[in-house]
């Protein structure tokens, strides 16, 4: 993988990495999660592997990872300008893609606004708004007191220092402030053309499955796999398998050489 940076129009700077695989194939792009970072994906798919069926690229999301965030602006608006910003940069015009809960909701903005850019795309635990419950969690969650053992865990990922591991943390509280960023009624759903498989566990803390099926109602062409006794972001561990057997044929990915979940990497 070849890492890059790439610097918005806003002055965050990006940092990604791109496989440069196989040409003339549409790009896969791959979105990670909120506070995770381009790495994640590791532990999903054997990316050697996949970037001989397609270009792959893997950003960090502004303030995660490598990628800076100079003004603190997040949203999943925002997010997805960057995408956007990103695709242009590398004069790439459409894309398959995969987007882990950041980056499923950066990803349904961004199919909503230029559905043009989107081919396919699988939405692992999005959802088309915040119920209060969920901003109560998410309130929650940005005040809880952090262990040795977490910012250890958060400095190996993220190095750009503690002032913005803290600013991460402190994320899901603001987004539960935003009353519009995450507002998707059928209106804007229906705005979606790219055929789109929704993965959700059936006990998502966060997103209950009402959420999903009303994605899976609103999106033109969508097709919804639920988890069973799946939490938030079911496709890690036990869970890989099986999500990697039904993303791959869906994105137009798997073959006979090995592309499978059983030589994946990661725990």
């Amino acid at each position: 993988m070849d890492p890059k940076t790439f610097a918005t129009s806003d002055d965050a700077v990006l940092h990604y990495e791109d496989s440069q695989g196989k040409s003339g194939a549409e790009p896969l792009l791959l979105l990670h999660g909120l506070t995770g970072t381009h790495d994640d994906w590791q532990h999903v798919f054997d990316l050697s592997v996949l970037a001989e069926r397609a270009r792959v690229i893997r950003p960090d999301a502004r303030g995660h990872g490598r990628s800076i965030n100079p003004s603190g602006a997040f949203s999943f608006a925002r997010c997805a300008r960057d995408v956007v910003e990103l695709l242009d940069h590398l004069a790439i015009e459409r894309v398959r893609a995969v987007g882990m809960s950041l980056g499923a909701k950066t990803l349904l903005h961004l199919a909503t606004t230029v559905p043009s850019r989107v081919s396919f795309m699988v939405l692992v635990s999005a959802t088309p708004r915040f119920p209060e419950a969920t901003r109560a969690l998410f309130r929650a969650a940005a005040a809880a007191p952090r262990s040795e053992g977490e910012w250890a865990a958060m400095r190996a990922n993220h190095p750009q220092g503690d002032s913005a591991i803290r600013a991460l943390w402190s994320l899901p509280a603001r987004l539960a402030d935003d009353a519009s960023d995450m507002d998707f009624g059928s209106d804007r759903l229906t705005l979606v053309q790219a055929p789109t498989l929704l993965v959700a566990g059936d006990r998502d803390p966060l997103y209950p499955i009402e959420l999903a099926v009303e994605l899976y109602r609103g999106i033109p062409q969508a097709s919804l796999y639920i988890v069973p006794g799946g939490g938030h972001g079911p496709i890690f561990g036990d869970e890989r398998d099986a999500f990697v057997a039904r993303a791959l044929p869906f994105l137009g990915l798997s073959g006979e050489d090995g592309l499978n979940a059983s030589s994946t990497l990661g725990a």
